[in-house]
Protein backbone atom coordinates (compact mmCIF):
# COMPACT_ATOMS: atom_id res chain seq x y z
CA UNK A 1 0.00 0.00 0.00
CA UNK A 2 1.44 3.20 -0.78
CA UNK A 3 1.34 6.54 1.06
CA UNK A 4 -1.74 7.79 -0.16
CA UNK A 5 -3.70 5.23 0.10
CA UNK A 6 -2.47 4.38 3.92
CA UNK A 7 -3.08 7.85 4.84
CA UNK A 8 -7.23 7.67 3.23
CA UNK A 9 -7.53 3.89 4.40
CA UNK A 10 -6.16 4.60 7.84
CA UNK A 11 -8.28 7.99 8.44
CA UNK A 12 -11.59 8.63 9.55
CA UNK A 13 -11.41 12.31 10.92
CA UNK A 14 -9.46 14.78 9.25
CA UNK A 15 -8.48 18.67 10.40
CA UNK A 16 -8.59 20.76 7.40
CA UNK A 17 -6.11 23.63 7.85
CA UNK A 18 -7.21 26.67 6.20
CA UNK A 19 -10.60 25.38 4.85
CA UNK A 20 -12.53 28.18 3.43
CA UNK A 21 -16.48 29.08 3.70
CA UNK A 22 -16.18 30.15 0.28
CA UNK A 23 -17.03 26.85 -2.15
CA UNK A 24 -14.79 27.49 -5.23
CA UNK A 25 -11.64 27.33 -3.32
CA UNK A 26 -9.80 23.95 -3.21
CA UNK A 27 -9.85 23.42 0.84
CA UNK A 28 -13.86 23.53 0.63
CA UNK A 29 -13.96 21.62 -2.76
CA UNK A 30 -11.55 18.92 -0.54
CA UNK A 31 -13.23 18.56 2.17
CA UNK A 32 -16.79 18.78 1.13
CA UNK A 33 -15.68 15.77 -1.13
CA UNK A 34 -14.03 13.80 1.81
CA UNK A 35 -17.33 13.92 4.00
CA UNK A 36 -19.51 12.53 1.14
CA UNK A 37 -17.27 10.04 0.95
CA UNK A 38 -17.43 9.33 4.94
CA UNK A 39 -14.52 10.82 5.90
CA UNK A 40 -15.40 13.46 9.82
CA UNK A 41 -13.50 16.77 8.88
CA UNK A 42 -12.56 19.10 11.36
CA UNK A 43 -12.82 22.72 9.51
CA UNK A 44 -9.39 24.38 11.18
CA UNK A 45 -9.83 28.72 10.64
CA UNK A 46 -9.52 30.91 13.60
CA UNK A 47 -12.14 33.55 11.27
CA UNK A 48 -15.16 31.15 11.11
CA UNK A 49 -17.38 29.67 13.43
CA UNK A 50 -18.62 26.94 11.43
CA UNK A 51 -18.25 25.54 7.96
CA UNK A 52 -19.88 22.73 5.75
CA UNK A 53 -22.25 22.05 8.97
CA UNK A 54 -19.10 21.61 11.47
CA UNK A 55 -17.75 23.74 13.95
CA UNK A 56 -14.16 25.82 13.22
CA UNK A 57 -11.57 25.39 15.59
CA UNK A 58 -8.64 27.97 15.23
CA UNK A 59 -5.99 25.85 15.78
CA UNK A 60 -5.03 22.34 16.05
CA UNK A 61 -4.83 21.91 19.83
CA UNK A 62 -8.47 23.28 20.37
CA UNK A 63 -10.25 20.47 18.47
CA UNK A 64 -11.36 17.99 21.70
CA UNK A 65 -11.14 14.71 20.00
CA UNK A 66 -8.44 12.63 18.12
CA UNK A 67 -7.08 13.44 14.99
CA UNK A 68 -6.33 11.19 12.16
CA UNK A 69 -4.74 13.15 9.37
CA UNK A 70 -3.89 17.55 9.47
CA UNK A 71 -4.86 18.47 5.68
CA UNK A 72 -2.51 21.93 5.07
CA UNK A 73 -4.30 24.43 3.07
CA UNK A 74 -2.05 26.99 3.72
CA UNK A 75 1.12 28.92 2.57
CA UNK A 76 4.10 27.15 2.59
CA UNK A 77 5.80 29.64 4.52
CA UNK A 78 2.41 28.80 7.06
CA UNK A 79 3.07 25.05 8.00
CA UNK A 80 5.69 25.18 10.34
CA UNK A 81 3.39 26.24 13.51
CA UNK A 82 0.09 23.77 11.93
CA UNK A 83 3.17 20.65 11.63
CA UNK A 84 4.55 21.56 15.36
CA UNK A 85 0.89 21.61 16.34
CA UNK A 86 -0.14 18.04 14.49
CA UNK A 87 2.88 16.80 16.02
CA UNK A 88 2.01 17.84 19.67
CA UNK A 89 -1.39 16.34 19.02
CA UNK A 90 -0.06 13.16 17.86
CA UNK A 91 -2.14 13.08 14.26
CA UNK A 92 -1.15 9.81 12.65
CA UNK A 93 -0.50 11.35 9.30
CA UNK A 94 0.02 15.30 7.80
CA UNK A 95 -1.00 15.86 4.52
CA UNK A 96 -0.17 19.26 2.57
CA UNK A 97 -1.89 19.86 -0.52
CA UNK A 98 -0.58 20.48 -3.94
CA UNK A 99 2.27 23.89 -3.78
CA UNK A 100 2.34 23.70 -0.62
CA UNK A 101 6.37 22.61 0.47
CA UNK A 102 7.57 22.71 3.85
CA UNK A 103 10.86 20.30 3.79
CA UNK A 104 11.92 21.37 7.81
CA UNK A 105 8.53 20.66 8.49
CA UNK A 106 8.15 17.43 6.31
CA UNK A 107 11.05 16.28 7.50
CA UNK A 108 10.29 16.83 11.43
CA UNK A 109 6.79 15.60 11.44
CA UNK A 110 8.72 12.04 9.83
CA UNK A 111 11.58 12.35 12.56
CA UNK A 112 8.12 12.03 15.01
CA UNK A 113 6.95 9.19 13.24
CA UNK A 114 4.03 10.40 11.49
CA UNK A 115 4.04 10.22 7.75
CA UNK A 116 3.56 13.22 5.16
CA UNK A 117 2.52 13.68 1.84
CA UNK A 118 3.69 16.86 0.49
CA UNK A 119 2.36 18.73 -2.95
CA UNK A 120 0.72 16.22 -4.10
Amino acid sequence: MDLVEQQLTESKVIAVVGLSPNPERDSHRVAKYLQTVGYKIIPVNPLIDEVLGEKSYPDLKSIPMPVDMVDIFRRSELVAPVVDEAIEIKAKFVWMQDGVIHQESADKATAAGIPVIMDN
